[in-house]
């Protein structure tokens, strides 16, 4: 196993458990504990963990991965949500994507469906086939990256300096970006959803894009599986009055389902 393949599996196991200890991590891997070892010291001098005696535990609160060390979590879940929110986006529509997994596997679904659409629909006039079955606006460089190869899917990137661990485009530059444009629909992905302070993230730069994203757009969708329900984050985006849908999967506790449909929320657990 190379390196890169120990480290992101020690970041994997870490996300999922909080903290890892050196002898049950080298058992995973099939690797020494010596290794082991060494990995998470320069793991720790990236400040992607915090090392203990005997082991490693994640930063806290605020603490995020990578977002390509968090992309296998609840794979199976995402990829269904990303398919029921597909479903919803309506032909010709401005979909606005902040960064994040789950909105990466929406991207996804909607190149997909765009492309399906179009094999089917046999020989058109070439002014009709031009226009793009959907306007995405994004701040995530690797969504923008994804679609900008998919001819039906016309792609707008905002400005802004870039974050390594999410990819998102943050600051003034991505603010004005999104400050002159309009959105049928934004589609949110989220760290926490807290019954009282609503939708909430890691980092308040990336708070106040998305936050902005909602603002811009007629009706607010967010993703998010349900792990993360009921958590909270360091920075809010904005309050659960602004969200129009929620999409999650089959494990969202009936009573937690209730509450947001009594808040005038549509929820869609698949």
């Amino acid at each position: 196993m190379s390196k890169h393949d120990r480290w992101s599996k020690l970041l994997e196991l870490l996300a999922g458990e909080g903290r890892i200890e050196v002898d049950d991590a080298a058992a995973a891997l099939d690797v020494s504990p010596a290794t082991i070892r060494r990995d998470l010291d320069e793991l720790a001098e990236q400040q992607m963990l915090v090392r203990t005696r005997g082991g490693a535990i994640a930063h806290g609160v605020s603490y995020e991965l990578p977002l390509r060390y968090k992309s296998s979590r609840h794979a199976p879940e995402k990829q269904r949500i990303a398919t029921a929110v597909a479903g919803m986006i309506a032909d010709g529509d401005v979909v606005g994507l902040n960064g994040g997994t789950t909105t990466t596997e929406v991207a996804r679904a909607l190149a997909l469906r765009a492309g399906g659409s179009r094999e089917g629909r046999g020989r058109r006039d070439p002014a009709e086939t031009s226009a793009p079955a959907f306007t995405v606006v994004t701040n995530a460089l690797n969504i923008a990256g994804e679609l900008a190869v998919r001819p039906q899917v016309k792609i707008v990137v905002t400005g802004g300096v870039a974050r390594p661990q999410t990819y998102e485009l943050v600051g003034p530059l991505t603010v004005g970006v999104l400050n002159e444009v309009v959105l049928d629909v934004a589609v949110l992905g989220v760290d926490g959803v807290d019954p009282q302070l609503g939708l909430m993230t890691h980092q308040e730069d990336e708070a106040s894009v998305s936050r902005l994203f909602a603002e811009r757009a007629r009706r607010v969708i967010v993703v998010t599986d349900s792990s993360k329900m009921g958590r909270r984050a360091f920075a809010r985006i904005c309050g659960l009055d602004r969200v129009d849908v929620l999409v999650t999967d089959s494990g969202l506790p009936a009573d937690t389902a209730a509450r947001l449909t009594d808040a005038g929320i549509k929820v869609h657990a698949v």
